[in-house]
């Protein structure tokens, strides 16, 4: 598979873009696992047009991470170009534009998925945007507004023909949210439409190996994006791969290496973002690190009320001393709530 002339090779794994969750802390520890392709957190493109310094740091973006994208999302076309030009001075691989976020605040204005309900804004805002930058531009979005308005088949037709050079469906409806189980039927159908030449990647409810080599069979999708099964659990990618390539599936990996994986994830989001909103921002991930052991309560509050890096590091050797010996066999973190 390839991005205009990025070359992934056979069936790549993409990271979800995740508000929140995909910084680059995170996305260092999804590449390090497998990752073929990771993508920003979304970017407002109000903010960065007026310089807002939480947005502008979202575009920081390590040469590790490569292929690695900006996404980018908004309700108006002048800002939303400007954006992209503002994200290509970040030098990424690629631009992605966020037409499928189904967020109240996000959608309810008119942006993300909410777009979907004015396919010829959408249109134009893509056209003018693969005109104003030179990076290749992606799109992300959704099978449609609700169940009565699928009309994904129309906009990747017409996204196509304004220039993205690969498209990205999740497989639910603005309405459904992240409700039920998604539908992958419909991905399959616009793979195999004889009339899409760009790639497509599918989207949502892809937390096993074993699903993943079933969907690529069964869809004859480009690639896959992993989303909220990455929490806690960057090592999917790894997993993945290695049952695409062999039929084996790995064991979980023990108490043990979960704490060195922890510690690596607390050091780099700490190298990013420093002491204080290094610890703040990572707490999420940690405790879902170790979800499922057994007498946790108190050990994981320590883990989220510290502010003091040596002090997590105490208490991650204490969990590997303590619980070296369980087996963590299947254990696999709950699911993250707001893939976007």
């Amino acid at each position: 598979m390839k991005i205009a002339e990025i070359e992934l090779g056979a069936q790549p794994l993409f990271l979800a873009p995740m508000e929140d969750v995909t910084d680059p802390s995170f996305r260092h520890m999804c590449k390090r696992f497998g990752a073929d392709v990771v993508t920003t957190e979304f970017i407002s493109s109000d903010g960065l047009i007026r310089d807002a310094w939480k947005s502008r740091a979202k575009l920081r973006i390590d040469e590790q991470e490569r292929p690695v994208g900006i996404q980018i999302y908004g309700h108006l076309i002048e800002p939303m170009v400007e954006a992209a030009r503002i994200a290509e001075q970040a030098n990424p691989d690629f631009i992605d534009i966020n037409f499928g976020c189904p967020m109240k605040k996000i959608a309810g204005r008119g942006a993300g998925s909410g777009m979907m309900r004015d396919v010829p804004l959408m249109v134009e805002m893509t056209r003018q945007i693969v005109q104003a930058v030179k990076k290749p531009v992606t799109v992300k979005t959704r099978l449609g507004w609700d169940e009565e308005s699928k009309n994904i088949a129309e906009i990747a037709l017409r996204l196509q023909d304004v220039g993205i050079e690969a498209l990205t469906i999740h497989g639910r409806t603005r309405a459904q949210m992240y409700r039920g189980e998604a539908d992958w039927s419909l991905i399959g159908k616009i793979k195999n439409d004889p009339r899409i030449r760009i790639p497509i990647i599918g989207n949502g409810d892809i937390d096993s190996p074993t699903k993943a080599k079933e969907y690529f069979n069964r869809y004859g999708v480009d690639g896959i994006m992993i989303g909220r099964a990455t929490y806690g659990r960057p090592w999917i990618f790894r997993e993945i791969k290695h049952y695409l390539q062999t039929g084996e599936l790995l064991p979980q990996p023990s108490v043990s290496e979960r704490v060195a994986i922890a510690k690596e994830h607390l050091q780099k989001s700490l190298e990013v973002k420093g002491d204080r909103v290094g610890i703040l921002e990572l707490r999420r991930h940690l405790t879902n690190y170790f979800k499922g052991l057994p007498d946790f309560k108190q050990t994981r509050l320590k883990l989220v009320t510290s502010y003091d890096p040596a002090e997590i590091c105490a208490t991650l050797d204490y969990i590997a001393e303590r619980w070296g010996d369980f087996d963590m066999g299947s254990t696999i973190p709950a699911p993250l709530s707001h893939e976007l």
